[in-house]
């Protein structure tokens, strides 16, 4: 089997990462020098019971993705390559030499991998709740009711998890996929960014890195999606288009067939507008919210998303904003943004988010995409760790 792997390297003092071409006609990961452990196929065999399906928690682009208990009580997350997943293999040894080098409490843990024969496999701490996206706007019955502390809680994590990438770690990182659905929830509600296999390195300073786009469509800042240009203020954006759908609890992007597309941050624009910004608060929390810390995240997230990159926060201000230790600069819309969303437009999306029944994901484009040039409304790819329960209607609605 012929691959790409990623190996680390001290370079001057600096960790970075080496692309080389390995031989693996034994079973085994030859000159590969990985920061994780390493599983045998019979191990994780025994731990799913060889794949039942009564293991398998979720699926996506990637492939499926299995519960297991090792043998020493563990239990872990197998996601397994599919055979049929184009962009796999680069996602599978991209993801190992990223997460191997990274250990953040806000960072999913990679226990290690499995290599042997024609199976691909990465093993995870398993994560009891899942995603925040099933637990914000999944199928009802898969709804978590989190109350504000713990929104906030689970905001306020995903930042120091992003300014940790970005700022504090010995690789520099942009994820390049920051959604609900790479936002895994532990048994405590504690929020773990995961799936690095879109990640790239930010290895010089000040200047941007010039890729193919690959992301996801509504959560992709616009100079990235439309000129490729990545610095991690595009990761900035992502988090803020994050925030406002933790305060409203949310997807950005509508998406049923037939019907206009919305955006959660058009809305958000609206309101900042005419001052009813309150007006953007998850209904099912109630009154029982933190109003200044509300309206801080809901301004903090207008900032991360503006239009101009260089006007976005980094997220170690992000974290001191919302945590109250840094005052937060009012936002001021760029008026051509506003002035492009229309009467009609404007009054279609209030009806939609005022008037619309519960918002659930059933049916949403979440998945990850490769692709070279601007978006064109493909999706190749997807590397959610279990972004969708079994017995979900999205499931059911895609077989």
């Amino acid at each position: 089997m012929k691959s790409f792997v990623h190996r680390m390297q001290s370079s001057q003092g600096k960790l970075v990462l080496k692309d080389f071409n390995i031989e693996d006609e034994a079973g085994e990961l030859k000159g590969v020098d990985l920061l994780t452990g390493s599983f045998t196929l019979r191990q994780i065999k025994a731990a799913t019971n060889n794949f039942a399906p009564d293991n398998k928690i979720g699926e996506g682009g990637f492939g499926p993705v299995y519960k297991g208990h090792m043998a020493d009580g563990t239990v872990v997350a197998v996601k397994q390559l599919s055979s049929k997943s184009k962009q796999g293999n680069r996602e599978f040894v991209n993801e190992i030499g990223m997460i191997s080098a990274l250990q953040h409490p806000n960072l999913v843990k990679l226990h290690g991998c499995c290599i042997e024969g024609n199976q691909l496999l990465l093993i995870y701490e398993y994560m009891e709740n899942n995603s925040l996206a099933r637990a914000l706007f999944g199928p009802e019955a898969h709804r978590l009711k989190l109350d504000w502390p713990t929104r906030h809680r689970i905001c306020v994590g995903i930042a120091r998890g992003l300014a940790y990438l970005h700022e504090e770690s010995r690789l520099k990182i942009v994820h390049r996929d920051i959604k609900a659905t790479n936002v895994l929830l532990d048994k405590d509600l504690n929020p773990k960014i995961s799936d690095f296999g879109l990640a790239k390195l930010d290895e010089e300073d000040n200047t941007h890195i010039s890729t193919r786009v690959a992301g996801t469509f509504g959560y992709m800042a616009p100079e990235y999606a439309m000129r490729g240009y990545l610095t991690d203020k595009a990761d900035v954006y992502s988090f803020g288009i994050v925030a406002l759908e933790i305060v409203s609890g949310r997807s950005n992007s509508s998406c049923k067939p037939k019907e206009d597309i919305f955006y959660l941050l058009d809305w958000a624009l609206i309101l900042k507008a005419q001052g009813n910004l309150m007006e953007l608060v998850d209904k099912r929390l109630g009154s029982n919210f933190d109003k200044e810390q509300v309206m801080v995240m809901i301004n903090v997230a207008l900032l991360c998303t503006d239009v101009s990159s260089t006007s976005r926060p980094s997220m170690s201000s992000v974290v001191s904003m919302l945590e109250g230790r840094a005052d937060v600069q009012d936002f001021v819309p760029d008026s051509s943004v506003v002035s492009n969303i229309d009467k009609t437009k404007s009054e279609a999306i209030r009806n939609y988010y005022e008037f619309s029944e519960e918002q659930s994901m059933d049916g949403c484009q979440t998945q990850s995409m490769s692709i070279d040039g601007p978006y064109t409304g493909s999706s190749t790819s997807a590397a959610d760790l279990y972004p969708i329960n079994l017995d979900s209607d999205y499931l059911n609605s895609r077989v």
